[in-house]
């Protein structure tokens, strides 16, 4: 598939298919990916926790919190969860500025995000979750701070882009078949 096609198919999937697990070897070729990424001044301060094993998997679910601005929905649904996440943490012994290596986060999860929709899985992104007891259940050292975790599976559910008119709300939402609408500015409502 073309390089836009790829970037079209990289959805904020909220529900998998839990019959497709991901094996440990998968998950090692995304943070070869992100490995390879660019990093502000080359520190390099970005390390990845990689958990497929169902039952640290189910661990770090318990932990996060998804789609906020659906409050009234619980999603993933029961059963429909993902198979595996990559926990982005930042090494503060490398660089204790955790700001400064935001970019990275974001350029290291989206080229992973890029990889899996590249062997026919997908993910989210997944900001709303406490630090804390990421770091308790996966018994992180202290200088390891969890960034951004991304969930990963193979998606079990149907995401629509639609176009929509300048001014018009960007909120995604889901129609009664549980569909997920993605409103997307149109190009030349972006473009200066």
């Amino acid at each position: 598939m073309d390089f836009k096609e790829l970037v079209r198919r990289n959805r904020s999937y909220r529900g998998f298919d839990e019959t497709r697990r991901i094996a440990r070897e998968e998950l090692i070729e995304l943070a070869e990916l992100a490995r390879l990424c660019p990093s502000s001044v080359n520190k390099q301060p970005l390390k990845y926790h990689l958990a497929c094993e169902k039952e640290v998997v189910d661990k770090i679910q318990k932990e996060t919190k998804w789609a906020r601005a659906l409050p009234e929905l619980d999603l993933p649904h029961q059963g429909m969860c993902p198979t595996a996440f990559i926990v982005i943490c930042q090494d503060t012994r490398i660089d204790e500025s955790l700001s400064r290596y935001q970019r990275d986060v974001g350029i290291v999860a989206q080229t992973m995000l890029l990889g899996a929709v590249d062997k026919g899985l997908g993910g989210c992104m997944i900001g709303n979750f406490g630090a804390a007891s990421i770091k308790e259940v996966l018994g992180l050292p202290d200088d390891l701070v969890p960034m951004l975790i991304i969930g990963l599976g193979k998606p079990a559910e149907k995401v629509v882009l639609t176009e929509i008119e300048d001014g018009e709300s960007t909120a995604y939402h889901r129609d009664e078949q549980d569909v997920h609408y993605v409103p997307k500015r149109k190009l030349e409502d972006i473009l200066l």
